[in-house]
């Protein structure tokens, strides 16, 4: 199964961030995870579209974008065309979520689905055969440096059991408390992209740390 890192732009130095987004364009990382909080959704708030452009022109890795906001059809187009090739909204943030993984796909990007940590897995099955990423958080939504919620693994595994069950074709992605201690087991059971923050960013050497997430073993 192919492993991804998403190491996540919310754990980086604003102060150096067109160092940081150089290193992850020379790391091993294929996609680049940007949080956007809007302070009602979630009770913090981040960058938006103004940090997409000088990102994109930055690297050339897949801009994994993560929507933690109320009303996502309403900013979809825009995020977009800002430079996103995947657009994340949260299922507990929309009435419509067929209409909004729609407009995602008229809008030329690959659509995914977050759900939060109380949100079961059953919730997202009847969407799977809509879906090119589901987004399973493993703390929950709206800060960085959290601990892994006991119980993700397990919500993983049912999913990968769903998405085989259905034949879907989505990818199986997964945020919150990824350390090197955890990654192996998380990949075993069935998820193909790990969102990093500060683990990377907080390591001595952030690009030998996804080297080494991407490589690790499940010795258990």
């Amino acid at each position: 199964m192919k492993r991804i890192i998403s190491p996540s732009v919310l754990s980086a130095d604003f102060g150096h961030l067109a160092d940081d987004i150089a290193m992850l364009d020379r790391s091993e990382a294929e996609w680049v995870h940007i949080d956007v909080m809007d302070g009602v959704f979630v009770p913090n708030i981040s960058f938006g579209f103004p940090l997409m452009p000088p990102i994109r022109k930055g690297t050339k890795k897949v801009l994994d974008t993560h929507l933690m906001i109320v009303n996502p059809e309403k900013y979809i187009e825009r995020f977009a065309k800002a430079g996103a090739d995947i657009v994340t909204i949260h299922l507990e943030a929309t009435d419509d979520l067929h209409g909004a993984i729609a407009t995602i796909k008229k809008a030329g990007v690959k659509a995914g689905v977050s759900i939060k940590p109380k949100t079961p897995v059953s919730a997202i099955v009847p969407y799977l055969n809509e879906l090119d990423l589901v987004l399973i958080m493993s703390v929950e939504p709206g800060f960085g440096g959290q601990s892994f919620i006991e119980g993700s693994t397990e919500k993983v595994a049912e999913l990968r059991r769903e998405i085989d069950r259905c034949g879907s074709q989505a990818m199986i992605e997964i945020d919150g408390g990824i350390t090197l201690d955890n990654a192996a087991e998380v990949y075993a059971a069935g998820c193909e992209v790990l969102v990093a923050g500060s683990t990377v960013f907080a390591s001595p050497d952030p690009e030998e740390t996804i080297h080494k997430l991407l490589n690790v073993i499940d010795k258990r």
